[in-house]
């Protein structure tokens, strides 16, 4: 994939970020991202502003996220 700007390039970084980091945490990329897509909109106020404290949920070492996220570890 090309990234043709600074912002595509920074987004991409994110992204990356995320999915490596899920990886450590023996979640499934594509259900840990699919999870978050979901759920990010409803922590969210009328401002489109999420409270720090709804944040710790929502990260890879959570005990809250769902089993689906979860790999099986060998």
């Amino acid at each position: 994939m090309l990234i043709n700007s600074i912002r595509g390039a920074q987004a991409s970084a994110i992204v990356y970020s995320i999915s490596e980091t899920a990886k450590l945490n023996y979640l499934n990329p594509y259900y840990y991202f699919k999870y978050l897509l979901e759920e990010i909109p409803r922590y969210m106020d009328e401002k489109g502003n999420m409270e720090e404290s709804n944040l710790e949920e929502l990260l890879p070492w959570s005990e809250r996220l769902p089993a689906k996220c979860h790999k099986p570890r060998r």
